[in-house]
């Protein structure tokens, strides 16, 4: 529903590009063609063309759409920001590794758990404000953790890279609006459905500009690129 949402608002797709053309560059450094390809959390149309240029076939699917993939169905998987909220992210990458056949190569992108400091740091202020705490955001994987279930889920040559993100935002609301239009909100069905106090708002408020420089905040989105292949028949 949050995804819809910012399609229709009109998505910003900054750092989920940022991560599609790092994968791109990582795939065009195999010089292979691969004959068929899946595309999960294909956001921007134009990404399917684009992964066209190293692939005779594309097909694209959402997450919630993974039990469906047959095995053994394609030489190349590229999740685009799409496993960050599954609800078991270890089943998702053997289904993943199923899915490939032999020698065929999975790259994808996922927050890694230093995303959203800041943010943090302001809702644990908002929290203090309530007088409860609730969950304010999905539970996020460190490198060392994600390279761990790339190889229990069966792939070879597993490989884990970070790129830290950081931009500036003027207010907490400017970052939350950003985050909106990525459809990136708190997805988490245990999340509190009370809303937060204007005394809490402003708690956050002031606990997110307490570091700022000129009136700017420094919030980090982590991004874990991961790649690994498909063991050879």
């Amino acid at each position: 529903m949050r995804r819809d949402r910012a399609l229709r608002r009109g998505p910003e797709l900054f750092l989920h590009e940022r991560s599609f053309e790092d994968m791109l560059e990582r795939i065009s450094l195999t010089n292979r063609r691969f004959g068929s390809a899946l595309l999960i959390g294909g956001l921007d149309p134009s990404w399917a063309k684009r992964l066209g240029d190293f692939a005779d076939e594309i097909r694209t699917i959402e997450s919630d759409d993974l039990l469906t993939l047959e095995p053994a169905s394609f030489d190349l998987c590229v999740a685009v920001s799409a496993l960050d909220t599954v609800n078991d992210l270890r089943q998702a990458l053997t289904i993943l590794r199923f899915a490939l056949k032999p020698d065929g190569l999975c790259v994808g992108a996922l927050s890694g758990g230093q995303t959203l400091p800041r943010l943090r740091s302001a809702m644990r202020a908002a929290d203090e404000q309530m007088g409860s705490a609730s969950p304010r955001s999905h539970p996020r994987i460190d490198p060392a953790a994600l390279a761990g279930l790339l190889t229990e889920a069966g792939f070879a040559m597993p490989v884990v890279d970070i790129d830290r993100v950081r931009t500036s935002y003027r207010s907490l609301s400017d970052l939350v609006r950003d985050l909106r239009s990525m459809g990136s909100t708190n997805s988490l069905s245990a999340r509190s459905k009370t809303p937060l106090t204007r005394a809490a708002v402003a708690a956050a408020e002031e606990n997110f500009l307490e570091d700022s420089s000129d009136g700017r905040t420094v919030e980090t989105f982590e991004i874990l690129h991961f790649a690994g292949w498909a063991p050879a028949a």
